[in-house]
């Protein structure tokens, strides 16, 4: 518990904004956050973050210990890309889960990270996925950048939110895309039939966008760099399905009988950008065309 005293230059400031003045761990949203669990009080009595603080206030908050996250690291080899006291950014392989779930607590990239960061993982996502800002699919492989801090998490969770992360993708489609580039507008939401996939849903989907530009063209196949304007859950893959041009791989969204022994979908994360949530440095990271990508390329460039 913390408790504060406060003197009468802080007059009819909100208590949100004065707390995350004083609280230099924690960013505004997270003490709101505190605030609405009921966390905060003021001379005794809960307050919500639109209270106004008055001279000679007491102010109690209580921060809630995280939850011992029931997960055990695990040495498995990470690809750093970069890292700081406050982030980490991460070239995850093809077949790695991100975060663990009912019935696969082994293996995940939060196993590795656990056994490489020790106790300097945020824990604002959760005992699951500590330090979990953003994630990529399973069979996706690519950047993603992971918070080691609480107020870097706040700050990479607020600019996820305003698409102030630039994603950027390859891929391999089926079929032959004409245009150049273009942008894909359709609204993703859960499949009403089947509901462990996602689909465009115009009734009750999310705004969701991609835009595309084409790299290559094959017999059969397109080679895509993708920027995501958006970040549903599968939205590359949906997306990609919806103008009959699926990923190759896909074994959920694409088609049935797969041409190339690929594991999965041909997509990856291979460019990112933010402006550092400590620093205020833009930063850019990029890798390259990972080995199993690069075959398939290799074979289509021979079929031409």
């Amino acid at each position: 518990m913390k408790e504060f005293i406060l003197n009468c230059d802080t007059d009819g400031v909100r208590i949100d904004s004065w707390l995350a003045g004083n609280l230099e761990d924690y960013s505004r949203s997270y003490i709101q956050k505190l605030c609405l669990d009921g966390n905060v009080w003021a001379n005794g009595i809960q307050v919500k973050s639109n209270y106004r603080v008055k001279t000679d206030d007491n102010i109690k908050v209580n921060v809630p210990e995280a939850e011992i996250l029931d997960v055990e690291p695990e040495d498995i080899p990470l690809d750093i890309v970069y890292e700081d006291k406050h982030i980490i950014v991460i070239n995850k392989p093809k077949g790695m889960v991100v975060h663990p779930a009912v019935g696969n607590y082994t293996g995940t990239l939060v196993n590795a990270l656990m056994k490489h960061c020790g106790d300097s993982l945020s824990d604002i996502n959760g005992v699951i996925r500590p330090g979990i800002v953003h994630r990529i699919d399973k069979d996706t492989s690519g950047l993603l950048v992971v918070a080691k801090s609480n107020i870097a998490h706040e700050r990479l969770s607020e600019k996820l939110k305003t698409h102030d992360i630039k994603r950027e993708y390859i891929a391999l489609v089926d079929g032959i895309i004409y245009e150049n580039s273009g942008k894909i507008d359709a609204p993703i939401g859960r499949n009403p039939v089947e509901r462990k996939k996602m689909c465009v849903n115009t009734e009750n989907g999310r705004n969701a966008i991609t835009h595309f530009k084409v790299l290559e063209r094959f017999q059969n196949a397109t080679y895509l760099e993708l920027k995501l304007e958006t970040g549903r859950t599968h939205q590359i893959r949906v997306h990609m399905a919806y103008i009959n041009h699926p990923i190759i791989g896909d074994m959920v969204y694409g088609r049935r009988k797969q041409k190339y022994k690929t594991k999965g979908q041909v997509l990856h994360a291979w460019r990112l950008s933010f402006q550092h949530p400590i620093t205020g440095e833009e930063v850019k990271f990029e890798t390259a065309v990972p080995e199993y990508f690069q075959r398939i390329l290799s074979q289509l460039r021979e079929n031409l």
